[in-house]
């Protein structure tokens, strides 16, 4: 058996790929996703996960109570266009002319005073 030298297309290692980062060579091989790293890291990953299921959460709610405030806004611009069509209507029936027709019209037989109301005091 002959030893085998070195030929001179093959280079020896260089001493800069040493210096190269070892958690970048542990992610470009996968050894930095290994079973270890999960047992290292589970506290921080259950928090993580359980800080994003309530974040969703949150915005589940924000969501929804932004649905409810948009419908509820919708029905008190209903309630105050109702409320106005009743004013208007209750306007209409106080009117004096509008009470003397009613009155007339049910035979009550009441009439508008031509006096304003007075106060009686009692003197002692």
């Amino acid at each position: 058996m002959a030893k085998k030298t070195p030929s001179a297309n093959q280079q020896p290692p260089q001493a800069g790929s040493a210096s190269r980062p070892t958690w970048l060579n542990d992610l470009r091989y996968g050894r930095s996703v290994s079973l270890n790293f999960f047992r290292r890291n589970a506290w921080l990953l259950i928090s993580i996960i359980v800080a994003l299921v309530a974040l969703m959460g949150l915005r589940y709610k924000t969501k929804t109570k932004m649905q409810e405030i948009k419908a509820l806004e919708r029905e008190l611009v209903r309630s105050e266009s109702a409320k106005l069509q009743e004013k208007a209507d209750y306007m209409s029936l106080i009117r004096e002319s509008e009470m003397q027709r009613l009155v007339d019209r049910h035979g009550l037989g009441l009439t508008f005073p031509e006096q304003p109301p007075y106060t009686l005091s009692c003197d002692e």
